[in-house]
This record gives C-alpha cells, sequence and structure tokens, in this order.
C-alpha cells in the first residue's frame, strides 16, 4: 500500500473514531480501485451503556453466494441482538453470517445489516474488518478465489503457508519424556502437535501446561523470527464414533457444551493480542468427517454411534462452529482432517468427504475461507511415498489396483493422495491456494523389514507385498502397530501443494491400550488395539497387528517409542 493510500485511511479512521461513524472508501475515490471490499459501520444510537449500530457491505471482487464479515473490538463492546445477518461473538472477535435470503452479493453490490449492543468506558469503532477473509478498506487485500489478486496481502491478513521462514513450537512436556528414553535425544528437539483433548487440557491437567502455558513457552522460542505453534483441537460430541480407544468425554447430544466449554474458550485465549506473533496451527477434529462417510449405513462398516452422529449433525455444526470461532483471528489457520488413502481414497469415499468437509466449512457461520487447508495421515502409518510400485502398474494382466493391499483403491501412499485431494477440494469451492499436511510422525517403515526394490512379478499380490513400503498386515489397521518407524522429520515446502511435514502424533504417545484399563478420561477398550484380535470388516478380518502391552490412549509407551526411532526413515 502506498504511503498516502495509509495516510488518508489513517485520516479517516481518526474522524471515525471522533463521530462513531467508520467512514467506508468506496470504490469509486480516486486511485483506490484496488480495495476488495468496503465497509460502513455506523453508531446510529447510543446511551450509557448501549448503542445500536448498521453496518453496510460492498462487494468489489468476484460475486459471492454467502459471505462472513469479521472484526474485533478493542474495548469492552457485547453484541446482544442483531437483524439480517447471523451474529454471533466469541470475546472480542465478532463474525456476521448472511442469512438465508441475503447470500447473493453481487461485484459491486452491497448488503445491510444491524445490531443492538452493550458497551462500557470507550464505544470505539473497530479498526479492521475482513470480509471471507480479505481486509477490507484498504488496497491489496488478496480474494483467495480469485487467482488475479496479489499474493501478499501485506500486515494483518493470513499467509499462504503459516510454515514457510518459520520455526515450529517444540512441546517440552513431550520433548522431556523424548530425551529421558536412551537415544531419545536424537529427536527431542523435532515440534509436534499440543493436544487439546478435553475441557481440562486448556487449563492443564495433572499439574501439566495448558494453552497459556504452551503459548507463552512459545514466545520464548520464538525470538525474533516467526513461529508455528500445532494445536489438536480434539473434543466432538460423540468423539471417534467408530472406535472406542479415543472416546471423547462429551456426550452425543453436548453440542452446546462443546461449544461455550470448550472451542469458545479456546478462541478467547488465541484472540488474546499477547499472542498476535505467533501462527498457530490448529489441526480440526481428526477421524470425525470422514466416518460420516464410511461408517454409517448401510455401509457393512457402519456403527451405531456413526449412524447417531450423522442423524443429529453434531460432527458438521461442531467442526463448522470451531472453524468460524477459532479461525476469526489474523494469525490462525485452520487444517481440518480429511484421513488418510487408505480409508478415503476408494471411489465411495473420495468426492463425498471432500463435500461432507464443505458441508461442515459452511457450517455456523463458517465459510470456506476459515479453512487454510487440510491434514491427512494424522495419527497414522500410511507411507508417504511407495516407491517400488505405482497405481499405474499390471503383472499378469492383472492391475495393482486388484492386489489384496490395494483393494481397487485409486491410491498407494499419502503423498498422491494428498494431491489429489488438495485438488478436489478446489474443484468444489475451496480457495485455490488451500494447502495441505501430511502427518509423517510415524510412517518412516525403515529397519530391515524396508523393502530395497519390487517385489517378484509372479503375480499381482507377489509384486505389491514385496515391494510395499508399508509393513501394516492390513491399511485399516491404526493401533499402535508393530514395526512402525519414524517418517520424514517435519518440513516446510516439501512437495507441491504440500504446506509442511509435520509430527502432530508425538511418537511415544499410545494410540489405546491393549487391554481393558479403568479411567476416567472416557477412554474405552477397543479390540484393534490387542494384538490378538482377528479384526473387523474394516480391516478385512486381519490381525491388529498392534504392539503388547500399550497404556491408554495418550499416555506414554515406551516401547513403541524405543521400536519407532528403531525403524526410522530416514535413519536416525
Amino acid at each position: 500500500m502506498s504511503r498516502t493510500r495509509t495516510a488518508l485511511l489513517a485520516a479517516l479512521a481518526l474522524v471515525a473514531g471522533a463521530s462513531g461513524t467508520a467512514l467506508a472508501v468506496t470504490p469509486g475515490d480516486a486511485g483506490l480501485a484496488a480495495v476488495p471490499c468496503t465497509v460502513d459501520y455506523k453508531v446510529q444510537n447510543q446511551w450509557d451503556t448501549g448503542f445500536t449500530a448498521a453496518v453496510t457491505i460492498t462487494n468489489n471482487t468476484t460475486a459471492k453466494s454467502s459471505w462472513s464479515l469479521k472484526w474485533a473490538y478493542a474495548g469492552n463492546q457485547k453484541v446482544t441482538s442483531g437483524w439480517n445477518a447471523k451474529i454471533s461473538q466469541s470475546g472480542t472477535a465478532v463474525t456476521a453470517a448472511n442469512e438465508s435470503y441475503n447470500g447473493t452479493l453481487a461485484t459491486g453490490g452491497s448488503v445491510s445489516f444491524g445490531f443492538q449492543g452493550t458497551y462500557s468506558g470507550t464505544n470505539a469503532v473497530p479498526a479492521t474488518f475482513t470480509l471471507d477473509g480479505v481486509t477490507c478498506n484498504v488496497d491489496g487485500g488478496t480474494d483467495p478465489t480469485d487467482p488475479t489478486d496479489p499474493t501478499d496481502p501485506g500486515g494483518g491478513t493470513k499467509v499462504d503457508n503459516p510454515y514457510a521462514g518459520a520455526k515450529v513450537y517444540v512441546n517440552p512436556e513431550w520433548s522431556a519424556k523424548a530425551a529421558a528414553e536412551p537415544g531419545g535425544s536424537r529427536i527431542s528437539n523435532q515440534p509436534t502437535g499440543v493436544w487439546l483433548d478435553r475441557i481440562a487440557a486448556i487449563n492443564g491437567v495433572n499439574g501439566g501446561m495448558g494453552l497459556r502455558a504452551h503459548l507463552d513457552k512459545a514466545l520464548e522460542q520464538k525470538g525474533s523470527g516467526e513461529l508455528v505453534v500445532q494445536l489438536v483441537i480434539y473434543n466432538l460430541p460423540g468423539r471417534d464414533c467408530a472406535a472406542l480407544a479415543s472416546n471423547g468425554e462429551l456426550g452425543a447430544t453436548e453440542i452446546d457444551k462443546y461449544k461455550t466449554q470448550y472451542i469458545d474458550p479456546i478462541a478467547a485465549i488465541l484472540a488474546d493480542p499477547k499472542y498476535a506473533s505467533l501462527r498457530i496451527v490448529n489441526t480440526i477434529e481428526i477421524d470425525s468427517l470422514p466416518n460420516l462417510v464410511t461408517n454409517v449405513s448401510p455401509r457393512a462398516t457402519a456403527t451405531a454411534n456413526c449412524d447417531t452422529m450423522k442423524a443429529n449433525g453434531n460432527y458438521i455444526k461442531g467442526v463448522g462452529y470451531a472453524l468460524n470461532k477459532l479461525g476469526d483471528a489474523p494469525n490462525v489457520y485452520n487444517y481440518v482432517d480429511a484421513g488418510h488413502h487408505g480409508w478415503i481414497g476408494w471411489d465411495d469415499n473420495f468426492s463425498t468427504s471432500v463435500q461432507t468437509i464443505k458441508q461442515a466449512a459452511t457450517a455456523e457461520g463458517a465459510t470456506v475461507n476459515d479453512v487454510q487447508g487440510f491434514i491427512t495421515n494424522t495419527a497414522n502409518y500410511s507411507a508417504l511415498k511407495e516407491q517400488y510400485f505405482t497405481i499405474n502398474d499390471s503383472v499378469g494382466g492383472k492391475s495393482v489396483r486388484e492386489s489384496k493391499w490395494v483393494d481397487w483403491n485409486r491410491y498407494t501412499d499419502e503423498l498422491s493422495f494428498a494431491q489429489a485431494f488438495r485438488q478436489e477440494a478446489v474443484n468444489q469451492g475451496f480457495a485455490s491456494g488451500v494447502g495441505m499436511l501430511i502427518d509423517t510422525s510415524r510412517n518412516g517403515w525403515g529397519g530391515t523389514a524396508r523393502p530395497t526394490g519390487p517385489g517378484a512379478t509372479t503375480d499381482v499380490d507377489t509384486y505389491v507385498n514385496g515391494g510395499r513400503i508399508d509393513r501394516r498386515i492390513h491399511v485399516g489397521n491404526w493401533c499402535n502397530q508393530s514395526g512402525a518407524g519414524l517418517g520424514e522429520r517435519p518440513q516446510a515446502s516439501p512437495a507441491a501443494g504440500i504446506d509442511a511435514y509435520v509430527w502432530i502424533k508425538p511418537p511415544g504417545e499410545s494410540d489405546g491400550s491393549s487391554s481393558a484399563i479403568a479411567n476416567d478420561e472416557g477412554k474405552g477398550f477397543d479390540r484393534m488395539c490387542d494384538p490378538t484380535y482377528t479384526g473387523n470388516p474394516r480391516n478385512n478380518n486381519n490381525m491388529s497387528g498392534a504392539l503388547p502391552n500399550a497404556p491408554l490412549s495418550g499416555h506414554w509407551f515406551s516401547a513403541q517409542f524405543q521400536e519407532l526411532m528403531k525403524n526410522a526413515y530416514p535413519a536416525l
């Protein structure tokens, strides 16, 4: 932005502060044709503790079929009621989304809404407004759906890839456990995710660090450069409807508790200006939305719990609410869980999963612009790249897709799946710059069992089984897998369309207990974590492949940690 334009807008802001009116710069103003949207915010009436305001949005970019306007108050203002928009507030952050009758916003078109609020002290006009993630009233804003817009939006807006040019937060609690293991100091400085898997985790469990403590420590680690903090938002009502080991604390109908006691407090902390210099990446609700595609009736893999969650809509509502509330701050980046190739890669699952995520991303006031990207393979074991066979190979006249391992999947590994998933998301209306994360914490599959070349061409099964990097018994096995190793170390921009390889699942934390263990964490006993279990339809009735003597999910599992280091690829 030129200094002349900056000065003009600053002058307008000063006038607005004095009069209680935000004077919008209109598209016709000289030299300001690049302004993507304008907002006219007027305080119409004001009394001791209350006020009414009128807001008019003008869209100067591509036409919209829905819209979401966001701002944050500097003072103690609260919206109490509104009209012609769905208005919600979390802390100082406010979101106004269209009603069903006024979602259309043509190029050059305007829409108005109003509200009543309370205040104490001053009633300052908000300094910044964003329309679907684009900063209004300034030039140089970016429209994620318009490839002709500038790629560098300047301060106050999201960067294209939060991992680019940034360090990533090392969780000191995990780091200490890793360093205490023999040989663990080789990886104890790696960044891992901070899991907020219950309400109590926000303030810290059993004397451990809460969210603010982690963010404060992140500020210490940051120094003068950029730093990413990775959070796992993981506490939906009826969580993990197709598994038992990671069931959560909230029942299927407790959506209001999820909103008010879990998401709202997290959003308030993330919106604290103290943490504005951090880049906060949220992994949103793993193992949730894909279950609404694959594990509901009439599928053979259906569970009663997943049927319940599809019927009551609380996964959709919960994810939408989280995206809306957590995406309010310009330094917060939401990545929605997209399963993994061995779950979503089949024709029946692939496109429908994107549709389901989009449904959630446009629910509860959220828009697709609240989604920075998607994450695959979270806490799973799917190989990053299968080097020795491709989906296009054939043996003896049979396609690799006909092998028992691939089983008609369209993808053989996570990288090809993630890149294709990203393109399908763009095709279905997500931003063209949307990015992908791949969790590589446990998908290295090194050690002596790692193949060094293609399998024999005796038949298609021999060929695939002899050459595959992923050494699981079945691609549906997910709990504490025997023989697994650490994968690629966390890194930014490793491949086309991939924002980063990440270690969201901290290596050494159990997926679930091998036998029933009484606990107050809401975690059940899942037979997929029992090494003697002979399977179910979701793993085609194969052995579970799980390690023995595992503790509850999330608890430290020294034997697994040692095995992951032993089988790391690249080797430690």
